[in-house]
C-alpha cells in the first residue's frame, strides 16, 4: 500500500488497544509520503477527543511516523526552542479515511535541551491490565522505548539537529 502523497492533507487518528477511537487530527498536510515513512506538518489544526472535547494546536509542529517502529514523534516549534512530545504506538497504517496507529499510552517528553521526561506510566500499566496487552506487546513496546531514548541520546532521526527547522522550512512553501 502507497503512502499517502506529499502536498495532500490528511486526518491522522490514533486508537487504543480495544479499538476505541482515541483522538483525531483534523488536518496535517504530508510533506513525504512513503510505505515506510510520512512526515507531515500541521499549526493550529483542530483535535478531537474520544470524549467529543475539542481543541486547536497552539504551535507548529512536524509529525514523524515510521512503520517500522512501534513510536511516532512530534516535534513542536516553541518560541524557546523545540519540544518533542513522542507517543509509544504501534506502527502506522494509512488507508483512504486517515494515518492510524494505536496508542499504548507510554510517552516522552524531549525538552529543547534533549532532556526528557517518561510520562503515563501508570495509565500505561492500568490499560494493560483492563485491555490484557498481550506479553509480546509489553515485550515490543519497551524494546522500542529503549531504541526511542537512544535516539534522543544520539541526536537521531527527528531528533537530530536542523530535522525539524528543515521539514518546517518546507512546510512553509506550502503555505
Amino acid at each position: 500500500m502507497a503512502g499517502p502523497k506529499a502536498g495532500s492533507k490528511i486526518k491522522i487518528y490514533s486508537y487504543k488497544h480495544n479499538g476505541q477511537l482515541h483522538r483525531v487530527w483534523e488536518n496535517s498536510l504530508v510533506l513525504k509520503g512513503t510505505e515506510s515513512i510520512v512526515i507531515a506538518a500541521n499549526d493550529k489544526t483542530g483535535v478531537i477527543e474520544s470524549d467529543g472535547r475539542t481543541w486547536v494546536t497552539r504551535e507548529p509542529a512536524i509529525c514523524y511516523f515510521h512503520s517500522s517502529f512501534w513510536f511516532n514523534i512530534i516535534g513542536m516549534l516553541r518560541t524557546d526552542g523545540i519540544y518533542y512530545y513522542c507517543n509509544i504506538g504501534s506502527p502506522f497504517v494509512y488507508d483512504a479515511e486517515a494515518l492510524k496507529y494505536i496508542d499504548y499510552d507510554l510517552d516522552v517528553k524531549v525538552y529543547p535541551d534533549m532532556t526528557f521526561d517518561i510520562l503515563d506510566e501508570d495509565e500505561y500499566e492500568e490499560h494493560k491490565a483492563q485491555m490484557n496487552y498481550p506479553v509480546i506487546i509489553d515485550r515490543i513496546l519497551h524494546k522500542n522505548l529503549d531504541y526511542l531514548l537512544r535516539w534522543i541520546r544520539q541526536r537521531q532521526g527527528p531528533f537530530s539537529p536542523d530535522f525539524i527547522d528543515g521539514w518546517y522550512e518546507r512546510y512553509l512553501t506550502y503555505r
